[in-house]
């Protein structure tokens, strides 16, 4: 099978600490992985060596079947992996095209910023993508007035928009309430229905199962179990994590 992103044997030290230790972590094409653990299971490590954060110490990284060596954060970013963290990412006094766009925005022939361009197409992403149907709700209002999840759809639909070809939610519904959390599950849909691959961090099992095609739970630097969602029940699945925290095994 092609894997959009194929980690082998990764292992990752830091001083006394061996925070990974040889990793086996795949990412099909269309696929949403829900990537569980208690803290210090290595989570965030994994995720800033996909990122281009860390350089893993021994282990290989493959993307869309290329081995990435010497991998950056900007050459992350140019091959289309992005993270989105939680809604601090977005700046809260802006408007939403703005938001869109910053960084990237989009000029004239003559180098000028190319404003209608970009209101126009924060409209389509508005409706298309984001699901915004409210008539209070245009380019250029100020994020500041939107909801959680609406701000961490924004942020997905901006990475979206971008070309990016995997998609990293870090702890995305911590924060939320529970109207915000169901809005910003929807987004998440969207990610597969846009033909793209995600990787989805959280500590609530109950989120990462209700969208993920796959968990991976991570305990100890260490694989303790993968669990295709549609072949275990919520309940079965809380039960072989309970048991990893416990004894750092499934049996």
């Amino acid at each position: 099978m092609d894997y959009m992103l194929e980690m082998r044997n990764i292992s990752k030290r830091f001083g006394e600490v061996q925070a990974l230790r040889d990793v086996n972590f795949v990412v099909a094409p269309q696929e949403v992985v829900g990537l569980v653990g208690d803290n210090g299971a290595g989570k965030s490590t994994l995720i800033k060596i996909v990122t281009g954060y860390y350089q893993q110490d021994s282990g290989e990284v493959y993307f869309k079947g290329q081995k990435l060596e010497d991998l950056s954060v900007a050459k992350a970013r140019q091959l289309g992996i992005e993270t989105v963290y939680q809604e601090r990412a977005l700046a809260d006094q802006q408007t939403l095209w703005r938001n869109i766009f910053m960084g990237r925005e989009l000029t004239t022939r003559n180098g000028f910023l190319d404003v209608r361009k970009m209101k126009r197409e924060t409209e389509k992403l508005m409706v298309g993508s984001m699901g915004f149907t409210s008539a209070a709700v245009a380019p250029d209002s100020v994020v500041r007035t939107f909801s959680g999840g609406e701000k961490q759809g924004v942020a997905i639909v901006r990475a979206l928009y971008f070309d990016a070809e995997l998609i990293i939610l870090d702890e995305p519904t911590m924060g939320l309430s529970l109207s915000e959390t169901r809005k910003l599950l929807d987004f998440v849909g969207g990610i597969k229905e846009a033909g793209k691959s995600c990787i989805f961090i959280d500590h609530n099992v109950f989120h990462v199962y209700s969208v993920a095609d796959r968990v991976v739970v991570l305990d100890r630097g260490m694989v303790a179990g993968e669990f295709l969602t549609k072949d275990i029940a919520l309940d079965q699945l809380m039960d072989k994590m309970y048991r990893v925290a416990q004894t750092g095994h499934l049996d």
